[in-house]
């Protein structure tokens, strides 16, 4: 579970405090498919940021599975990026002289895990997707969408609990990024907790809930029933 109490983060530019995140309060029970969404300069990536470790907010805490994210090592941090949570980007960040199989295969490599075994769940995950025809590509063959499916695949590949999905579609077509969310939507009914940043209302409310941010404050948390 996910739990932030108090979560503040601000910057001094220019000898003056710029507060990016002021005193956030919610919870994320596993499970759940959660869409952050506010305009460009609102806070959602500064706490993507903070959600995914890979920064530390200067005020209130982070719960993690009930851990403090604030007093963990950076390579107890790096270990729970590694195993707890997968990354999905806008931009794909795939490795272009890398196949697709190699891409996915790639953050397993990073975990220890053995050859056959990692070169297995890479498999498993891109055919996942619908992409077990195109493993041995490299991303310069792949279309934009079939390049976010293969990134989908590396965030699923370790099996984490949490899939933090950064503007996943905001460099797709409109029929490209409904196929994205559907598969996201796959995802969470099997059980993948999903935390999706966006600016785009109608993908925001493909989630099950909303929680909208603004001057880096919280004006909206809510279910949605579609």
């Amino acid at each position: 579970m996910i739990e932030v109490t108090g979560l503040g983060h601000s910057y001094v530019m220019a000898d003056q405090k710029m507060t990016v995140l002021n005193n956030l309060h919610f919870k994320i029970e596993y499970g759940e498919f959660v869409a952050i969404i506010g305009p460009s300069g609102s806070g959602k990536s500064t706490l993507m940021n903070m959600l995914g470790c890979l920064d530390i907010a200067k005020e209130g805490t982070y719960l993690l599975d009930g851990q403090d994210v604030k007093k963990l090592s950076d390579n107890r941090l790096a270990k729970i990026r590694n195993e707890k949570i997968g990354f999905i980007f806008q931009q794909f960040n795939l490795l272009p002289k890398l196949s697709a199989l190699e891409n996915v295969e790639l953050p397993l490599v990073y975990r220890g895990m053995p050859h056959r075994e990692r070169r297995k769940n890479a498999e498993e995950s891109l055919a996942r997707v619908g992409l077990g025809d195109r493993m041995h590509h490299r991303p310069s063959e792949l279309s934009g969408g079939q390049q976010q499916r293969v990134a989908i695949a590396r965030a699923i590949a370790g099996n984490p609990p949490v899939l933090l999905a950064d503007e996943p579609t905001g460099a797709l077509d409109s029929k490209t990024g409904v196929d994205v969310m559907n598969k996201m939507k796959e995802l969470n009914a099997q059980g993948h907790t999903i935390i999706l940043i966006t600016h785009d209302l109608s993908i925001a409310e493909r989630a099950k809930r909303v929680i909208r941010i603004q001057d880096g404050r919280i004006v909206e948390d809510r279910g949605n029933p579609a």
